[in-house]
């Protein structure tokens, strides 16, 4: 089994609803993100998956998410746009792009000391 992760970063705001903290004012992080894949197979030049291919994936969803208000996207308008939802989201949106590799995890960082993982 390989594994493979890639990363790459947005800008954004948001504010958590019913939270009683300074996290219920509008706010914004630089957000680092990075995906792992798994698969078994190398194809014939010894390689499981492009990196370019797979960064460009990553990018294809954040670039939706750069320089918005997380709140008003969809998804966060039903789920609070904490650390732990933004990387569920990413990771079911990524999921999607990258049959037949599985898959790993998404791991979310909103500062250089705080970060999430999501993985099923």
């Amino acid at each position: 089994m390989f594994e493979l992760t890639v990363r790459s970063d947005f800008s954004s705001a948001h504010f958590l609803r019913d939270y009683e903290g300074k996290c219920r004012n509008l706010h914004g992080h630089t957000w680092q993100v990075a995906v792992t894949v798994a698969g078994n197979e190398l194809n014939a030049i010894g390689v499981m998956a492009d990196f370019v291919g797979l960064k460009q994936h990553l990018n294809s969803i954040l670039v939706r998410l750069d320089h918005t208000c997380l709140n008003d996207q969809e998804f966060f308008k039903v789920n609070n746009p904490t650390a732990e939802n933004l990387a569920r989201f990413i990771f079911q949106e990524y999921r999607q792009l990258i049959a037949p590799l599985r898959l790993v995890k998404v791991q979310v960082w909103e500062s250089d000391r705080t970060d999430v993982v999501y993985y099923e």
